[in-house]
């Protein structure tokens, strides 16, 4: 039977969840809309300086904004999600048996 302990963590952390999702979703779309704004701006912009619209589209500067806050949000995304491919579970339980292995061979030396 579950405790009202147990339960109340969970809630705890289920609304802890909940919260991220939605900083991330809200991130998400303020970034697209944001970078569609910028986007059209510098595009518009550009045509009125006398640039042609393939110009004005194939700019750098027209999605340095999106490139770099894009960076961001894959790395936000990344952490809400638990995408790491650098320190996966794997990687972790590799380590705990490492460290477990190491403290039995050290345990050895005294016994």
């Amino acid at each position: 039977m579950e405790s009202s302990l147990d339960r109340r963590s969970k809630q705890v952390r289920a609304k802890k969840r909940i919260e991220q999702l939605k900083g991330f979703y809200i991130h998400l779309a303020v970034f697209v809309i944001v970078n569609i704004m910028v986007i059209t701006g510098a595009v518009v912009g550009n045509m009125s300086n006398g640039k042609s619209f393939v110009e004005a589209f194939f700019n750098f500067g027209t999605f340095s904004t999106f490139i770099f806050w894009g960076i961001g949000v894959f790395f936000h995304g990344a952490k809400v999600f638990s995408y790491n491919p650098f320190f996966s579970k794997a990687w972790e339980e590799r380590q705990i048996q490492k460290y477990m292995e190491a403290d039995k061979n050290e345990m050895k030396k005294y016994s």
